[in-house]
């Protein structure tokens, strides 16, 4: 008798159980008629439907599709046109056989879009919940408005980052509060002048039997620069450059180097800074300057006085008689893009510092890319 008791009990508390699980999980009916728009593209029925959307991801409530309610409406023969008030989305709602219904606008007042919301019980004819957010005046996100309000109004959490760049001026730029910013890309030729200046242009004015360039300090630039922009938010992007250069050909030299940089650029105004290492290709050796300061080339001086040792201290510079090496710097370069019809125009000084004498110079390019 006791274990069929306790059996029976452990039957019904089971089903019970059961019962409360599928009960939670049903949900309240909700319906979204049209949603008042004001100074925005998009008409209410628009903004119905897309409002409707964003109300059903929430997975909050049972939403009556579209056409569900445009099949109730045309049986019935509703008239939604104008119907944004209590009464009459109580009234449709009753007709529907819905629980809640959504109503709202969105409206562009001066720089500010203006999305406004109210859930409305339809059994007890009353206002649940409303909310209210401004917004920057940001067309191409108002579903992502849309969509941040109802959650909201549902006490759903919505994204902190996400919302100060939706309602904040002065929050970091990016693709959702600078929609309409280009990545401007600068791959192109690049051609230009450099400066020597110090020791370094006294080697390349130096005569050739001296081991020097027997040119003027003063050379022609031309070569290719190759970009990538690796970050892009909203009005700047981070860049990676590579440009291989070619020096001095106005003067039957071959100088070649490569730049590689890294720089930021304003997609909006052109403005353009970079920075990083600068690898030469020259001819260098070691050598001393003697009393009165004329440059001696070490190995060619010991083959001349072969019993004696070098006088003065030695120094690593340009020469010609020397051997090939690798040669680094570091540049700093800064420039301004200048456009005309779909031309891109970049302007750009660089400055590279050295213990042997600074260079610095200008270039300019050219492409037709955005």
């Amino acid at each position: 008798m006791k274990k069929s008791l306790f059996l029976l009990l452990s039957s019904l508390l089971l089903s019970f159980t059961l019962w409360s699980q599928n009960d939670a999980r049903v949900r309240a009916k909700a319906a979204v008629l049209h949603i008042d728009t004001k100074g925005l593209n998009l008409d209410p029925v628009q903004m119905g439907d897309m409002t409707r959307i964003e109300l059903d991801k929430t997975g909050v409530f049972e939403v009556l599709d579209r056409y569900d309610v445009q099949y109730l409406i045309d049986k019935d023969k509703l008239d939604i046109t104008n119907c944004f008030g209590k009464i009459c989305l109580v009234d449709v709602g009753k007709k529907l056989g819905v629980d809640k219904m959504l109503t709202g606008s969105v409206e562009l007042l001066g720089e500010k879009i203006v999305v406004s919301f109210r859930l409305i019980n339809v059994n007890n004819s009353t206002v649940e919940k409303s909310q209210i957010y401004e917004f920057l005046n940001l067309k191409p996100q108002i579903q992502t408005m849309i969509s941040v309000t109802i959650k909201q109004l549902l006490g759903i959490q919505n994204d902190s980052d996400l919302m100060a760049k939706l309602t904040k001026t002065d929050a970091l730029e990016s693709q959702i509060n600078q929609p309409d910013q280009k990545r401007l890309n600068l791959s192109g030729p690049r051609m230009g002048v450099t400066v020597f200046t110090g020791d370094a242009a006294s080697r390349v004015k130096a005569p050739s039997e001296q081991g020097g360039l027997n040119g003027t300090p003063v050379m022609f630039q031309f070569g290719y620069q190759f970009e990538t922009a690796y970050l892009n938010q909203g009005g700047l992007q981070a860049l990676f450059e590579f440009i291989p250069i070619i020096t001095g050909l106005d003067q039957s030299q071959i100088l070649p180097s490569i730049s590689i940089l890294h720089g930021i650029r304003s997609n909006k105004k052109g403005w353009e800074f970079a920075f990083g290492p600068i690898l030469y290709l020259s001819k260098v050796d070691k050598g001393f300057y003697n009393t009165d300061g004329t440059w001696e080339n070490s190995r060619i001086w010991l083959s001349n006085h072969p019993e004696q040792p070098i006088p003065f201290p030695e120094v690593t510079r340009l020469d010609t008689r020397g051997d090939s090496k690798i040669v680094s710097s570091f540049v700093f370069g800064f420039g301004k893009t200048f456009r005309s019809g779909n031309m891109n125009i970049p302007v750009n000084l660089f400055v590279i510092p050295s213990n042997s004498g600074t260079r610095f110079g200008v270039s300019v390019g050219f492409n037709g890319k955005g």
